[in-house]
């Protein structure tokens, strides 16, 4: 039996993609009992992008995911897994994967995986892609996460609707002699199983807000600490911290508990509101494309929610191209 060397894979570009329409929380004010004070206080979300009618977990999934590959100087033709991960896909077969791989012209037929693990689907996304690439499965993946969590919002609950957005991001990793994606370090939390629900007959995001938070402000430290030892590596080495989007009250005290004063936090909830799967990669993303995140340098991702599941690893960025 052939049994590949074991390699390690590191990330060749970002990719990302939102709807047109921004939704304020002035507007919201309009919809909802709330005004822009009340949100602003209890989340930093000032605004969110909302799908329009041509936008879609898929849509968004292709542009974010074209966007990557382009960044990474590659061809479609190149990818040999595509994995999406989302917690708002529209149907069951074809999947969201396979039509990426489809409308992007990938003709050698790679792998294509949908997963949903919620607000952590990306982490989980990115260990599979890595795991592929470590044993000789795939030269290269492209991981996205993309959500339209406007679709499952109850617009009359400002409890949850004043938090959801909709977008994609995306990376394209690929095979390195030495590993540039460390090992993930993930679990779930069995007691919190349903803090974060989508119902049916209505469809409807629900949560357990004050549940999440307390978990999230005397537990994801713990579990962040374990990704980065995973990783071999200290907090001192880590020059960006990449959380879930839910809520900068939950995102600024992780990062100083962490010791943050120093790194690049990514606070991509101010301005896009929370985008679960889609959350770590669309926020890295922008920030890379803006030029503002750190060539070359560790970053911390963590992702938690749903399920109630949380994974991490900790990556390198890539060096830009010249």
């Amino acid at each position: 039996m052939n049994t590949p060397a074991l390699r390690g894979s590191r990330i060749l570009g970002f990719g990302h993609h939102q709807p047109e329409r921004v939704l304020t929380n002035d507007e919201l004010s309009t919809m909802v009992d709330t005004n822009d004070e009340w949100i602003t206080t209890r989340t930093g979300i000032k605004t969110r992008h909302i799908a329009g009618p041509d936008d879609s977990v898929v849509s968004m999934a292709i542009e974010a995911g074209r966007m990557a590959i382009a960044d990474a100087g590659l061809e479609p033709s190149d990818i040999g897994l595509v994995i999406v991960a989302s917690t708002t896909h529209r149907e069951r077969s074809p999947y969201t994967a396979g039509r990426v791989a489809a409308a992007l012209g990938m003709a050698n037929g790679p792998a294509p995986i949908d997963i949903n693990t919620a607000c952590s689907g990306f982490e989980y996304a990115m260990a599979l892609a890595d795991q592929s690439i470590r044993v000789g499965a795939s030269d290269t993946a492209l991981v996205i996460g993309s959500e339209t969590l406007s679709s499952i919002a109850d617009w009359t609950d400002r409890s949850t609707c004043v938090l959801v957005g909709d977008g994609a991001g995306a990376v394209v990793i690929g095979a390195s002699k030495t590993a540039e994606i460390g090992p993930v370090s993930w679990g779930s939390v069995p007691h919190l199983n349903e803090a974060v629900l989508v119902t049916r007959d209505p469809e409807y995001f629900t949560q357990q807000g004050r549940s999440i938070y307390r978990w999230a402000i005397t537990e994801a430290e713990g579990h962040a600490r374990k990704v980065v030892d995973a990783a071999g590596v200290t907090l001192d080495d880590i020059a960006v911290f990449a959380f879930h989007q839910a809520n900068l009250r939950i995102i600024e005290p992780l990062a100083e508990a962490l010791g943050g004063s120093d790194k690049y936090v990514v606070r991509d909830v101010v301005e896009s509101g929370n985008t679960s799967a889609a959350s770590v990669p669309l926020g890295l993303s922008k920030a890379w494309h803006r030029g503002e995140l750190p060539e070359d340098a560790l970053a911390l991702l963590f992702g938690f929610g749903g399920g109630f599941a949380h994974a991490g690893q900790v990556v390198r960025t890539p060096k830009r191209r010249a």
